[in-house]
């Protein structure tokens, strides 16, 4: 999944947790930290990433016709928005793979903050396989359900 890695050691290739210790930085780090362990809080009822704009919450609201819906689209992450501008490496085996993954982690993540709130966590792959952004990563409370 990553070309980079067979061009180490002479072309003996590398590990993967090896390369990231060579070539991340603590910065990155920090950043996909705020991905990979999200912060979420409880907001009028709703589940919401920390970070949450209160203009587009309302607006939503308005939009939506479930309080599903509200979550799921308050909560969505394009995977390819992660790094929006790395046209050259992004494709669907690595989006796949990171969409799974933190489908697992939210999963994970919200149990373990909300047990009385159990949550649906959905990653979207759509069946028009056409734009990569069209990969999402979601989740809403089950007590909302109506699925979005």
């Amino acid at each position: 999944m990553i070309p980079e890695l067979s061009a180490w050691n002479g072309g003996h290739e590398i590990k993967l947790e090896s390369w990231i210790e060579c070539v991340g930085s603590f910065k990155q780090a920090v950043g996909y930290a705020t991905i990979f362990w999200p912060q979420f809080v409880l907001f009028e009822d709703y589940i919401l990433r920390e970070s949450f704009n209160m203009e587009s919450l309302r607006g939503f609201e308005k939009q939506c016709t479930s309080r599903a819906g509200v979550e799921w689209v308050m909560n969505h992450l394009h995977i390819t928005d992660i790094h929006c501008n790395d046209f050259k490496s992004v494709s669907e085996d690595k989006i796949l793979f990171l969409g799974n993954v933190l489908k697992e982690i939210y999963q994970a993540k919200l149990a373990s903050q909300f047990p009385d709130r159990p949550c649906m966590v959905e990653f979207h792959e759509p069946e028009q396989r056409t734009q990569l952004i069209d990969f999402q990563l979601s989740f809403w409370q089950k007590k909302h359900e109506e699925k979005v």
